[in-house]
């Protein structure tokens, strides 16, 4: 990850000062670690530079981190799965024309033993107040990212402030964190597309799933020129473009299908986040 950051940092830095990047044949996006982990950028990366002709550098990082980027201007556009968050970047005017572009849903694991007895409950915020309880171990991200946004707003849901000794966290993205989760035997919340992607690498299973609070909602959003000199609009706009197009859709609606089973991601292209 921090190859990748670095690389497209420099891919930026590289661009001559106080000149807008407007007519850069490079594209810098930032998004997620999850769909780095999940493989879905190994797919669609190159499918963007064939279709575009542009080179695209991408920057996988938790969303906070994505997000931010994209405020100073070192990013184009970014792909992401923060709503709230996303929502007050678009208010303040550092990024717009959020659009949905997919969706899947997050997982509570556990180890096989599931010492909170939690396999099976409907509710997470009850689960993670057996977890608690239990003082079982659970591995957070603590990043910032879309995931751990979403973590400790389900704690606040079940009127729990997580702490030491048994609430660890790990300061990684998600193919990280499960494997720190794996080694520790403890709980996690993932996004479906990771955990699919490491199933054959952790012996964690899933314990709850399926609640309404577990939507895990991606959107693409092109980065305001105004952030930055070095801000490729045109490119960002192709990006945004290319990922809404039915083409792209039909990608995503496949990918994981042959490999796994199922489909990783849900294309959602014309619909808002009042359709969920």
């Amino acid at each position: 990850m921090v190859r990748r950051l670095v690389h497209a940092l420099l891919a930026v830095a590289l661009l001559p000062a106080g000149v807008a990047a407007q007519g850069s044949r490079t594209v810098i996006l930032s998004t997620t670690t999850s769909t780095q982990d999940s493989g879905l950028l190994d797919v669609l990366v190159p499918l963007f530079e064939r279709r575009t002709g542009y080179t695209l550098k991408t920057i996988s990082v938790g969303t906070g981190q994505a997000l931010a980027l994209a405020a100073r201007g070192e990013a184009d556009v970014t792909l992401a799965h923060a709503p709230a968050m996303e929502k007050k970047h678009v208010a303040d005017g550092q990024l717009r024309n959020r659009r949905p572009v997919m969706y899947n849903d997050f997982l509570l694991i556990g180890p096989p033993a599931d010492p909170a007895n939690i396999r099976g409950e409907k509710s997470v915020p009850t689960a993670l107040r057996r977890i608690a309880a239990a003082g079982a171990r659970f591995v957070s991200r603590g990043d910032r990212s879309g995931t751990h946004n979403l973590e400790q707003r389900l704690w606040r849901d079940a009127g729990i402030t997580p702490g030491p000794p048994w609430y660890i966290e790990s300061g990684q993205g998600m193919g990280a964190t499960l494997g720190i989760a794996n080694d520790r035997q403890a709980y996690t919340l993932t996004d479906r597309a990771t955990m699919l992607a490491f199933a054959r690498r952790v012996s964690l299973t899933s314990m709850v799933e399926g609640d309404r609070r577990l939507l895990n909602l991606y959107s693409v959003m092109e980065v305001n020129p105004a952030n930055g000199p070095r801000v490729n609009a045109e490119g960002g706009q192709a990006f945004a473009a290319f990922m809404l197009a039915p083409e792209t859709q039909q990608v995503i609606k496949t990918f994981g299908v042959e490999k796994y089973g199922q489909p990783l991601f849900v294309p959602i292209a014309g619909k808002t986040d009042d359709d969920f």
